[in-house]
């Protein structure tokens, strides 16, 4: 069977050529001169963007975020400890970096509903993700049947409702020994089996 376009589109992003003048190489050089957080015109990766909800349609709007990389950048303590109880290493966040990016531009655009994002490059100092956002009070999302759900919800991000959200909770596991992560990790603390 033959293959189209979005299968080609999948199979490259798996691997995106990040060689000495590549597409993708002059990409990273602009997005870190730009800000953390810019507005974009349509998607870069069209096959992910849609597969996560995204229509080319009025109430639909793409954002490019920027994080760093790494752990929590933690302060070294001057005071006497030994090296090992400093806490400086290994300090990691709880939430993925993807989350954080989704939760920035939540901030930044608060009357839009993040509905997704996904990953769209990375250098040496930061991680580039495309968030896509829902305008919850226009016509043309309350009249489609296909995501006006989104009307109803509120702060998905902060909430953990998206799919990088769901993950960092737990909820990508089910049945045995998954008992205590639904509804919450915090719901189901201090209960016994």
């Amino acid at each position: 069977m033959a293959k189209g376009l979005y299968q080609y589109l999948r199979e490259a992003w798996k691997k995106p050529n990040v060689s000495f003048d590549s597409p993708q190489w002059h990409r990273l050089i602009e997005w870190r001169r730009e800000g953390a957080i810019v507005k974009v015109e349509k998607p870069l990766r069209p096959d992910r963007a849609r597969s996560l909800g995204y229509k080319a349609k009025q109430g639909f709007i793409v954002v490019r975020a920027r994080v760093r990389k790494g752990g929590r950048r933690k302060e070294r303590p001057n005071k006497g400890r030994k090296p090992s109880k400093m806490g400086v290493k290994k300090i990691t966040p709880k939430k993925s970096i993807k989350r954080i990016a989704e939760e920035r531009v939540a901030r930044k655009y608060p009357n839009l509903e993040v509905l997704n994002s996904y990953w769209i490059g990375k250098d040496g100092k930061y991680h580039y993700y495309e968030v896509i956002l829902v305008d919850k009070a226009h016509p043309s999302i309350i009249s489609d049947k296909d995501i006006n759900w989104i009307c109803s919800e509120k702060r998905r991000a902060f909430r953990g409702k998206t799919s990088a959200g769901k993950k960092g909770r737990g909820l990508r596991n089910k049945g045995k020994g998954a008992e205590k992560v639904r509804p919450s990790i915090r719901a189901n603390k201090g209960k016994t089996k």
